[in-house]
């Protein structure tokens, strides 16, 4: 992996280690994705330092998105490894915006993304 598809965005936020932008095919108004400035697959590739900064930005850019664009709530998600869903070999996080009434029923957020076999969830 040499080179990243991000580095040439127009970044919202930055700082030493991470630069967050908008996502190319946003599922809300505000999806933004962290991404670290060294590329890395995975998010346990990640340095104590970095990791820990990178989760400051994604703190950070809450902030921002929530000022602009006023959503009720946020989904902070990973796709780490292809059968998690990660189709970009450079790691990066997910800050899905959240609206009132965006989806009927928003329970249980992002333990739906496979069926629930639980029974936790009615």
């Amino acid at each position: 992996m040499t080179k990243s598809p991000f580095v040439n965005k127009d970044k919202i936020q930055e700082n030493q280690f991470a630069f967050a932008i908008y996502d190319a095919f946003p599922v809300s108004k505000g999806h933004s994705l962290i991404v670290p400035k060294r590329i890395v697959s995975s998010v346990f590739d990640l340095d104590d330092e970095e990791y820990n900064n990178i989760f400051l930005l994604v703190r950070d850019v809450k902030k921002i998105l929530f000022d602009k664009f006023k959503p009720d709530a946020f989904n902070i998600g990973i796709n780490n490894g292809t059968d998690a869903g990660q189709t970009i070999d450079h790691a990066h996080i997910h800050i899905i915006p959240r609206y009132k009434g965006d989806l009927k029923d928003p329970r249980g957020g992002v333990r739906n993304i496979l069926p629930d076999n639980t029974g936790y969830i009615k």
